[in-house]
């Protein structure tokens, strides 16, 4: 099935979920798999038979492993392709296993650590025999306090990571994102960024060592893959060069008492006022200070208008923050009531939409989340619009009747220090902030609807943001910017340009040493330099 195809199914077809169209009632993959499992082990394994799911075999278990982590209702269709096989990996050894019978039985690997990419790449396939590798079972979460460190392994989730980092102590975090569930293996590899990026950086910026099962089932660390791999794995997308198993990082130091706050503008006349001067300040303002700018579709009197929200995160306590806000920002007109002072998990619940006063850490091991219909788009922009621009902004969200929302991440601090070629992440020095677009919907009836409008507010914010290549961010997965079509490098470079700029050619290269035959691949992974699929 081409990528076109696919695609217009996803978009006009609104049916419920149905495993219809998974093979037949033998399943004869089922068995040949299990039969592999057995020569690829090194001893004997009474367990494979309980890891290995397919609707004929085992169609229960099979449907809710599949489904509990599907993130994405536009991917939860009749039409969307299915595996033919689950794997849920309790050991590294089976992971190592599962690769080589996939190799052998001419399987395409979907590795899923969390489910919320956003164009569903870890449990889709438009390959006709695919199948999943779900991490959920290998989620160990290590702290060592006295070197400051962590073990995490792929399949847990942020919010697992942070309450575990909590248990051990008040004074230290990580600099992650701000949704608990979040599978970690996706999000490190992605690159992963925090309302902490001003002052520590990405979450790969915080990554020391590494555990990856390589194309021929080897399992290494940093020292045994060396460090084009080890570059590669963190933040140029870990399933395109192998399983991430683990990944080692430093934790960083948090104040005891950290501040938090939203503030909403409405229609006052000097809300513009208001987004110029955060323009202006804030990529340069104190690095221990994140203030995101939302504009969110709202309607008011059965009229469609822009809210303006400003959320932020602040490494002190109020006082500190009304005074440095004061001598900075005053125009937000930030006061002492607006101010929660929080710990830094408490924090963590806040921007996750809960009631600190209210929630238990514990929620942050709740691994269930609803889902929704959604698409996302990315930009960078590196030049101040003009307030004309922001002008034109605001009434073009207004002309698409309140289905587009903006999220507008400021940049600066840490990150203008760290090489555009440090790390595969380029989007460094240089970006005053990066954009989120976002569309949400319940209705599959305005699907269409609103992914056109996104493209429309996409390809209207062109003047605004960077060019040649205009920047993407890699983790925000947007089929719109690109897809591979099977030629390679070709198709290839289109996306990967866009999200990796100079950096693309070394993730190349890379990939061609360690998978030259381009084993590990999906929609958007980075190609081999030959035209292989």
């Amino acid at each position: 099935m081409s990528l076109v195809i696919f695609i217009s199914l996803l978009l006009f077809v609104s049916i419920p979920y149905s495993l219809s169209r998974v093979s037949g009632p033998l399943n004869p993959i089922h068995k040949s798999f299990l039969d592999c499992l057995s020569t690829q082990s090194p001893q004997p394994d009474p367990s494979f038979p309980s890891i290995v799911y397919s609707f004929a075999i085992n169609a229960s278990t099979y449907t809710k492993t599949l489904e509990d982590h599907l993130r994405n209702r536009r991917y939860n269709l009749t039409s969307t392709p299915k595996p033919v096989i689950i794997v849920t990996p309790k050991t590294e050894s089976h992971v190592q296993a599962t690769v080589l019978c996939a190799k052998k039985l001419g399987l395409q690997i979907k590795i899923r650590s969390g489910g919320h990419d956003y164009e569903a790449v870890s449990y889709v396939s438009t390959e006709k025999n695919f199948m999943i590798l779900d991490m959920f079972n290998l989620r160990k979460v290590e702290i060592y306090i006295p070197t400051e460190t962590a073990l995490v392994q792929a399949g847990a989730q942020l919010g697992e990571l942070y309450y575990r980092i909590w248990e051990k102590s008040k004074v230290h975090a990580y600099p992650s994102g701000v949704c608990p569930t979040i599978g970690v293996g996706g999000h490190i590899s992605g690159a992963g960024y925090s309302n902490m990026l001003r002052k520590y950086g990405l979450s790969i910026d915080n990554v020391i060592d590494a555990q990856i099962v390589d194309v021929n089932g080897k399992l290494l660390d940093r020292k045994a893959m060396g460090e084009d791999l080890f570059w590669a794995i963190h933040g140029g997308g870990g399933s395109s060069f192998g399983v991430i198993i683990s990944y080692t990082i430093k934790l960083v130091l948090v104040p005891k008492v950290t501040t938090v706050f939203q503030v909403e503008k409405g229609t006052e006349p000097n809300v513009m006022d208001v987004i110029m001067k955060w323009q202006e300040v804030s990529p340069k303002i104190d690095n221990d200070l994140f203030i995101r700018l939302l504009l969110s579709p709202a309607t008011v009197n059965k009229k469609t208008t822009v809210k303006v929200k400003f959320m932020a995160f602040f490494l002190g306590d109020s006082n500190r923050l009304l005074e440095l806000m004061s001598k900075t920002f005053p125009e937000l007109g930030l006061k002492k009531e607006d101010c929660l002072e929080v710990s830094w998990l408490e924090s963590v619940l806040y921007w996750a939409g809960h009631d600190v006063n209210k929630t238990k850490p514990e929620i942050l091991l709740d691994r269930q989340i609803p889902t929704n219909y959604f698409k996302r788009k990315s930009d960078y922009v590196q030049t101040p619009i003009l307030k004309q621009g922001w002008t034109a902004i605001f009434n073009k969200l207004i002309e698409l009747g309140g289905t587009v929302g903006m999220n507008f991440n400021p940049y600066g601090g840490k990150m203008s220090e760290i090489a555009a070629n440090a790390t595969p992440m380029p989007h460094r020095a240089g970006n005053l902030y990066k954009i989120q677009y976002s569309m949400n919907w319940m209705d599959p009836k305005v699907t269409e609807e609103n992914l056109k409008n996104g493209r429309v507010m996409y390809e209207f914010m062109t003047p605004y943001v960077s060019k040649n290549p205009r920047g993407a961010y890699s983790n925000y997965r947007d089929f719109d910017i690109g897809v591979n079509s099977g030629d390679g490098f070709n198709s290839g470079k289109v996306y990967g340009e866009k999200y990796f700029k100079g950096n693309f050619e070394r993730l190349v290269k890379v990939k061609t040493v360690v998978d030259p035959d381009n084993f590990f691949r999906n929609e958007q992974s980075i190609p081999t330099s030959s035209k292989k699929r």
